[in-house]
């Protein structure tokens, strides 16, 4: 347990972005998981609402660092190919 001032913020601090990075992967991966249900279930015109929702939610998780840019890039490439497919 810290005993410094600033070192007792640095640690509410991290817990307080922890949980919000844990709440955003969260929600990624329900987008995601969306995404996958659409595109099994066959249904064009809800794979791609669900296709614009996932890729917007994978870009601010590229951009917040929450997952890696290249991981980002070939996870929407996935998404990409599944879709054109159908």
């Amino acid at each position: 347990m810290p005993n410094i001032k600033s070192a007792k913020k640095r640690v509410k601090v991290t817990a307080a972005k922890t949980m919000q990075n844990k709440a955003f992967r969260t929600a990624l991966k329900t987008e995601m998981k969306k995404y996958e249900a659409a595109v099994v279930a066959g249904d064009k015109a809800a794979a791609e609402a669900a296709y614009k929702a996932a890729v917007k939610k994978i870009d601010k998780a590229a951009c917040r660092g929450i997952i890696h840019k290249n991981a980002a890039a070939h996870k929407k490439s996935q998404f990409t190919k599944k879709l054109a497919s159908m």
